[in-house]
């Protein structure tokens, strides 16, 4: 299998119809994050989660988005600190929603709207950039479940409906 595009240190779930990409150094919990994200697919909280990759997956510009793929040799693997290398299951390819960044230099508490996007290949993208010791299931979930606030002292039909916006580009830009 080709695995297409280069290839980059990074974790990737398909949440619902579109990957979250989760980057960060080694150790920083991408694996961790991933892992998180398929149980919370599991328990109903966000749409279902499965794997794209583990540690390294393969990213190629297709029709003006950016498309994520496992790399060959470890499609189906995921690291589970405590028990090792498993299998899980998978997808072949997705298409990028979300980059999440792990020990991110440049999270804040209430960032500044050019933080909250980034670019692939010239392809924009929300982000989420999430700082060192922070954990972020919460931060991601959040992304995918609701919608900006308005000025309406009402709250999100979604979110009262339990469905999200799921990775509505105009998160990141609203």
């Amino acid at each position: 299998m080709d695995a297409g595009g280069p290839s980059v240190h990074a974790s990737a779930v398909k949440v619902g119809s579109l990957a979250v990409l989760i980057r960060g150094p080694s150790g920083s919990g991408k694996s961790r994050l991933a892992f998180d994200l398929i149980m919370s697919g599991r328990a109903g909280v966000i749409e279902r989660a499965v794997l794209v990759g583990d540690d390294r997956v393969h990213l190629a510009t297709v029709g003006g988005e950016i498309e994520v793929r496992p790399a060959p040799r470890l499609a189906g693997l995921i690291e589970i600190r405590g028990l090792g290398i498993r299998r899980c299951d998978f997808v072949e390819h997705a298409t990028v929603g979300l980059v999440v960044d792990l020990d991110a230099a440049d999270a804040e508490r209430l960032p500044p709207a050019e933080s909250l996007k980034t670019s692939i290949s010239g392809v924009e993208i929300p982000r989420i950039p999430v700082a060192r010791d922070y954990s972020p299931l919460p931060l991601v979930v959040a992304a995918l479940t609701t919608t900006k606030s308005s000025s309406s002292v009402n709250p999100s039909g979604d979110c009262l409906k339990g469905n999200g916006n799921h990775m509505n580009p105009t998160i990141a830009t609203e």
